[in-house]
């Protein structure tokens, strides 16, 4: 790698791109062979620049490359570093390292970020392109001086420099937290859905939890107990509200939709002329099946008036005026008919 060096700055003083080697020397601790890699890794899509042939111009497929070598590269060093750690720390360790916001803080402490081409649009709605870049310029590396220089570039130029592996490694996020704290604020309903339990080769219970919010589908995430399930659920699914404001779109859609419907009434709002009325049972319109329990029947006495026996009749009440004769004549035959009794 010194002997490289050397033989790069001996060339270095022919080349019409002397700045652009200089701080990119700065940022790898080497001189790049072909600079055209490098290139097309700073250059943002935004400036929707093609080839002679009609085809984008941009760092999206280097990103592609480099994501992959980045991960082979962090594991191995990873792996090496950590003698005896679990599969589990191992991978959790990998994913701080190869996040996009470390990637994305990486790139801004390095100053690649300086270098990357732009349309000079704003990208404070999206915080990766920082990441992204950096991922672009491990596949520059890559393609240009192969594997072995990207693990180079990342031990020496990365960790000790701008990274404490170990304060990394032993860091505990709480991502179900920081996403339940979200949820809070916005006002939007959370839920951790259980999708698979199931057992390893080793016989080892195994489950897999996916987030909800407002019934929207989010990221699933799998580990060896619920909470590291829920945890690699609940990481995924912050990134994906980061990355893709489609999916925040969809979740306060289903959010108003509900609050909408809450907030319709359950039912029309009464009459208050009618309801004074409500009381008063129509008798024509109750139901046959609804029979009232019937009241316990008086007992009779003389002072009763018994009316279920005959029909009321009017034609018992007269007008005729009576006379004297015919009224004592009356008096005298109910007086006789209650000594018979």
């Amino acid at each position: 790698m010194k002997l490289n060096n050397i033989i790069d700055r001996i060339k270095l003083p022919f080349r019409k791109e002397k700045e652009l080697f200089s701080s990119l020397y700065e940022i790898l601790g080497f001189y790049p062979h072909n600079i055209e890699y490098y290139k097309m890794a700073l250059m943002h899509k935004s400036i929707r620049k093609r080839n002679d042939k009609g085809k984008p111009l941009n760092n999206e497929r280097l990103e592609f490359l480099g994501d992959a070598i980045l991960d082979a590269a962090v594991g191995y060093i990873v792996y090496r570093h950590y003698e005896g750690k679990r599969e589990g720390f191992l991978t959790n360790t990998r994913s701080k390292l190869v996040s996009r916001e470390t990637l994305g803080k990486l790139a801004t402490e390095m100053r690649l970020s300086n270098l990357l081409i732009s349309a000079g649009h704003s990208t404070s709605h999206n915080s990766y392109v920082e990441g992204n870049a950096f991922e672009a310029l491990v596949g520059a590396i890559y393609l240009d001086r192969g594997y072995e220089a990207c693990l180079w570039f990342f031990e020496h130029q990365v960790l000790g420099k701008f990274i404490d592996i170990d304060k990394v490694a032993f860091k505990e996020v709480n991502f179900k937290s920081k996403l339940l704290e979200w949820s809070q604020k916005n006002r939007v309903r959370l839920e951790y859905k259980l999708t698979k339990q199931k057992k390893d080769e080793n016989g080892s219970p195994v489950f897999t939890y996916m987030v909800i919010i407002e019934g929207v589908n989010g990221e699933s995430g799998s580990g060896y107990s619920k909470k590291e399930a829920q945890q690699k659920a609940s990481k995924d699914t912050l990134q994906r509200l980061k990355r893709e404001p489609q999916f925040v779109d969809v979740v306060f859609a289903a959010k108003t939709a509900r609050t909408q419907m809450e907030e319709e009434p359950a039912m029309a709002v009464p009459d208050p002329e009618k309801e004074q009325q409500s009381f008063i049972i129509e008798q024509e319109n109750t139901p046959e099946e609804v029979v009232a329990k019937p009241a316990e029947e008086p007992k009779k006495d003389t002072a009763t008036i018994d009316f279920s026996e005959k029909e009321f009749d009017l034609s018992d009440i007269s007008h005729k005026e009576k006379s004297r004769e015919e009224i004592i004549a009356e008096a005298e035959a109910a007086a006789a008919a209650f000594s018979e009794d």
